[in-house]
């Protein structure tokens, strides 16, 4: 496993625990089709929540949030079409949120929910 990904990993678990703990169903991880990759999907009152994770060890390349761009909200809309045609969700609400995670030197990581990011 590469750094990169071990720390993408480390992001992950921290998001997961995070939505747990805040009362959120983690519904499925890493969901993959041959558009991409959707980190968590969620549920939330009856809404879906489609959660990208970004994680970083310093905000020396800016903080984890900055890097999802329209480019990559775009993609997340696409692929949560694609998730919903597969799980149909009723006419459920969908939402989608970004969840920073700081990793810190020593200590619980810092964590940072945008609700309805985009």
């Amino acid at each position: 496993m590469r750094a990169k990904d071990g720390v993408g990993r480390y992001g992950e678990d921290v998001a997961v625990r995070h939505l747990t703990e805040a009362g959120l169903q983690v519904l499925a991880r890493n969901w993959r089709c041959a558009e991409g990759e959707i980190d968590i999907v969620a549920l939330e009152r009856g809404a879906v929540v489609i959660c990208e994770v970004k994680t970083r060890s310093s905000a020396a390349c800016g903080l984890p949030v900055e890097a999802v761009t329209r480019k990559k909200a775009d993609r997340l809309r696409r692929l949560a079409a694609l998730w919903l045609q597969e799980h149909p969700a009723g006419g459920a609400d969908v939402r989608f949120d970004v969840i920073s995670v700081m990793r810190q030197p020593a200590g619980a990581a810092l964590v940072e929910h945008v609700r309805a990011a985009f």
